[in-house]
């Protein structure tokens, strides 16, 4: 059952120190083409768009979220969405997870 109170939290043009600070540099990169995706996410997850337009459509609303190149992202978990690429994604991310070891690259 969809959990409505989920929703996705964007810090648009986060500055240079608030991502050296994440150490997003260090995070694993991901991308896709233009396209729908069904995605759903079993751990929080931070992402740093370097390029890309998305609408995500969480799961059982009409509503959507727009993000691109140069938002930080977070979409929590649990949530289930559609994400409509309208231009090729590139991002680094993160998933949460519960060990609190610091990532160094």
């Amino acid at each position: 059952m969809a959990n409505s109170n989920l929703s996705i939290t964007i810090e648009r043009n986060p500055s240079q120190s608030r991502l050296t600070e994440l150490n997003i540099k260090c995070w694993p990169k991901w991308g896709c083409s233009p396209g729908k995706y069904q995605l759903k996410f079993d751990a929080e997850e931070t992402c740093y768009l370097l390029k890309g337009k998305v609408k995500a459509y969480p799961k059982g609303s009409s509503e959507f979220v727009e993000f691109g190149a140069g938002d930080l992202v977070t979409i929590p978990r649990g949530m289930s969405c559609t994400w409509d690429v309208s231009v090729a994604v590139d991002k680094y991310y993160k998933f949460e997870s519960n060990s609190s070891s610091s990532s160094s690259c």
